[in-house]
């Protein structure tokens, strides 16, 4: 994926700040009117204190009707664990850390790598 793509994403958010659904979807607007990016078949999650979106390469914004989203080969089994660990007082990063290992133990497709990545609160 063409690194712009992805200093575009955090011009967008830096063109709407406070504001994660706007830039979200000005986002899937360019993902999906991009000459190279619209045949990219790919999902990219984001969230705040407040939000948690997926923007597909379809250009769709979607909000998941509990908070929690998990997508890729474990996805499944990463949401799952993520559901049953949100009653506890974990932070989300904890809570998203935790269930990436569980998917990873139980999915053959899915490894141990984990990257999060963080922004910090301005």
């Amino acid at each position: 994926m063409p690194s712009r793509f992805w200093s575009g994403s955090e011009s967008k958010l830096e063109q709407y700040p406070d504001q994660l659904m706007r830039a979200a979807v000005e986002l899937a607007k360019d993902w999906r009117t991009n000459k190279y990016l619209r045949n990219l078949e790919a999902m990219m999650l984001v969230a705040d204190k407040s939000i948690t979106l997926a923007i597909t390469g379809n250009g769709d914004v979607l909000e998941p009707e509990h908070g929690t989203i998990a997508i890729g080969s474990g996805g499944n089994f990463a949401f799952a664990a993520a559901r049953a660990l949100m009653d506890s007082d974990k932070s989300a990063e904890e809570i998203a850390r935790r269930a990436m290992e569980i998917a990873g133990d139980i999915c053959v497709y899915t490894n141990g790598n984990i990257v999060i990545e963080t922004l910090d609160a301005a």
